[in-house]
């Protein structure tokens, strides 16, 4: 069966929805993207296996060729939601505009399986050495579901990996984590006439960000990583809810923060440094604050700048490796094989209305995607 056109399997994965959301009203799923693609790839000579890690989210595994090793092409399936009534164009329509593809997933990410499709397609098999596996995941917008499920008990384990997240075709050799909380003081409401009526939970909340906000210079001074443009890790208090009438004593405060670790940095540790920092804070206001994880926590990644993993694809590209602030999957498949972030279009399209893919990216894409692949499996 011949594959429809580069353009038309674009066209396939943007109209074919699959929102994952921590909002149920939002979350879909991506089982119907899923099914498209393993259908593409098995026209292609690539076994293949889809793996239903929770109702309605998929991941799916292809194959091409035999032996130990060998190169994993890797991308999640998912989309963040997309802000209604802000889009020019339909979001879940592939438009051609100004030497553009616009629509939800174009850059972040669901179009880079297009590519790999167009260069696999053309790829003579004959003198095949090594393997060749995609990995397409879900829920990497919310959870990394899938990428966690995945290395928990990989089937396989590749020599190298590439995740094709938008990094404007720059090798991205490390990024920072991701750990967000949420801070709940449950104080006790009153009339505001007399404070003894109650516990202000803004009160409370006073003092804890304060020693938040200590925890914060804590880390820029003790952390350091010079191969990032922010050196340090991040702590940004990011929105704080308490109260609902002036006349009234809050009973209740949430706050809501992330961090952004450094690569190396124990999420552990990083645990144990928020809770030793709110000891005392606690133990004044015994049994008012809990902290609760908004989502489950990112470590950092790194594959060391001398791999040569890294030295080889920087050749293949034509451009030196960078580091980034922003987090992906790739801590968890680094923990089965060497692995790096490339792919088309910019981290500035991301989660963004009119999201796009400039045409610019599409021939040296394909021609990355299958120097890496002669480079690797042949």
């Amino acid at each position: 069966m011949q594959l429809p056109k580069f353009t038309d399997v674009y066209r396939g994965l943007i109209s074919t929805s699959s929102i994952s959301s921590s909002d149920t009203s939002w979350d879909e799923g991506n089982a119907d993207v899923i099914a498209l693609l393993a259908g593409w790839f098995a026209d292609l000579g690539f076994e293949t296996e889809v793996v239903e890690v929770e109702k309605g989210k998929h991941n799916l595994i292809a194959k091409r060729g035999s032996g130990e090793g060998g190169l994993l092409l890797s991308g999640h399936t998912d989309t963040v939601p997309f802000d209604q009534g802000r889009w020019n164009f339909d979001p879940h329509a592939l438009t051609e505009a100004n030497n553009r593809f616009y629509g939800l997933g174009t850059a972040d990410m669901k179009g880079f399986f297009a590519f790999i499709l167009e260069a696999v397609k053309s790829i003579d098999w004959k003198d095949q050495k090594k393997p060749v596996y995609i990995l397409a995941t879900c829920d990497e917008e919310t959870t990394m579901l899938g990428a966690r499920h995945f290395t928990q008990d990989a089937p396989f384990k590749p020599d190298y990996c590439i995740i094709g997240e938008p990094t404007s075709l720059t090798p991205i050799r490390a990024h920072k984590g991701h750990v967000a909380n949420a801070i709940r003081v449950t104080g006790k409401s009153g009339h505001s006439s007399d404070p003894s009526y109650g516990v202000n939970a803004i009160e409370v909340m006073h003092e804890i960000l304060y020693v938040m906000m200590q925890l914060r210079d804590k880390l820029i001074k003790e952390y350091h990583h010079p191969g990032f443009e922010i050196p340090s890790p991040t702590l940004n208090l990011g929105c704080i809810h308490g109260g609902d009438s002036a006349n009234r004593i809050c009973g209740c405060c949430e706050l809501h923060y992330d961090v952004r670790p450094l690569p190396g940095i124990s999420l552990d540790g990083l645990d144990n440094m928020l809770r030793e920092a709110l000891k005392e804070v606690e133990a004044k206001w015994q049994g008012r604050i809990s902290v609760t994880p908004l989502h489950e926590p990112i470590p950092g990644y790194e594959c060391e700048h001398d791999h040569p993993f890294i030295q080889g694809m920087e050749e293949v590209c034509e451009k030196p490796s960078e580091t980034v602030n922003y987090c992906t999957e790739a801590p968890f498949l680094q923990e089965l094989c060497p692995t790096l972030v490339l792919g088309p279009g910019s981290i500035e399209q991301a989660h963004q209305p009119d999201e796009y893919l400039a045409f610019e990216y599409i021939d040296p894409t394909i021609d990355v995607l299958t120097k890496a692949i002669w480079k690797y499996c042949f």
